[in-house]
């Protein structure tokens, strides 16, 4: 499990140049923090790429329970189930920070994948990455203690192993947030990131979150 988080590499290109070259059908729109992308339930028209920022994608239940499912940045497609027969979204787009995205319409999105077969085979590519990163969090939901999970989701989030050195800083996380996306209480996640903080494995900067490589230690130990 540590050795796949290690070694999968999530492709990284400029979907924007492919597009532009294929003379796609586009418009770019920008979010402010904690602005709805989209809303469960909305008609689901059109494929979404993060040019900058950040975008939490959650589901709520018939409740009011709200659970994260992912917090996707740069060089992140969302969306893509409207290409697979969804009529609607089956959750909510938020911006966690102000975020630029590019939106695709899907009949466009489709008609570049069969015209563009270079950027066909990078956004497979994506998608298959995407597919194994789903499969280790269930995994890792699975098995793995919130400890962790915790880890993993830092160092995910701080794109390690998709870029040369990982973000210097994060997206604006709460602890409410992390607690929803590893399956724990906010208090222990607030004990692991004192905890982590301590050790070196993490810093706080004017606001902000530093993840350090030495936080895959927690990972990687048994």
């Amino acid at each position: 499990m540590a050795k796949e988080l290690k070694n999968v590499k999530v492709p990284v290109f400029d979907a924007q140049a492919f597009l532009d070259s294929a003379g796609v059908a586009r418009r770019v729109v920008e979010y402010r923090r904690s602005q709805k992308i989209y809303s469960q339930g909305d008609p689901a028209t059109s494929v979404m790429y993060v040019q900058k920022g950040g975008v939490k994608l959650s589901v709520i239940s018939e409740i009011g329970k709200e659970a994260v499912l992912a917090i996707l940045g740069p060089a992140d497609f969302f969306g893509e189930g409207s290409m697979a027969g969804q009529l609607v979204r089956m959750g909510t787009a938020t911006a966690i920070t102000p975020t630029t995205v590019l939106v695709i319409e899907k009949n466009e999105m489709i008609r570049v994948l069969h015209a563009e077969h270079a950027f066909s085979d990078r956004f497979l590519s994506y998608m298959l990455s995407r597919n194994i990163r789903i499969e280790e969090d269930l995994v890792d939901q699975l098995f793995n203690s919130s400890e962790k999970r915790l880890a993993r989701t830092l160092l995910l989030l701080a794109r390690y192993g998709k870029e040369p050195q990982p973000e210097k800083m994060l997206p604006k996380v709460s602890q409410e947030m992390l607690a929803e996306m590893i399956g724990t209480t906010r208090s222990r996640v607030n004990f692991f990131m004192n905890k982590f903080r301590k050790l070196g494995f993490i810093q706080y900067n004017n606001g902000g979150l530093q993840v350090h490589s030495s936080l895959l230690s927690v990972v990687l130990h048994e």
